[in-house]
């Protein structure tokens, strides 16, 4: 795996774990988690792309809970 799925990936586990902890994730939180995973776009698997596509909904998700 490339690193910036994996940055990607550790993005958004970062968030949840905080956010299971009780700590909401900012909106910079929110900003760095979408550009890394809009950067390992371009350089990764097609079975990535999916679990980056799955990231993307969970962050929305979270996003949408900040509302």
């Amino acid at each position: 795996m490339n690193s910036l799925f994996e940055n990607a990936r550790n993005a958004i586990n970062r968030m949840t774990q905080n956010r299971e902890r009780g700590h909401q994730p900012s909106q910079e939180d929110i900003q760095a988690a979408k550009q890394a995973i809009q950067s390992a776009y371009s350089q990764c698997s097609q079975e990535e792309k999916q679990e980056l596509q799955q990231l993307e909904r969970k962050l929305d998700a979270e996003h949408n809970q900040l509302r």
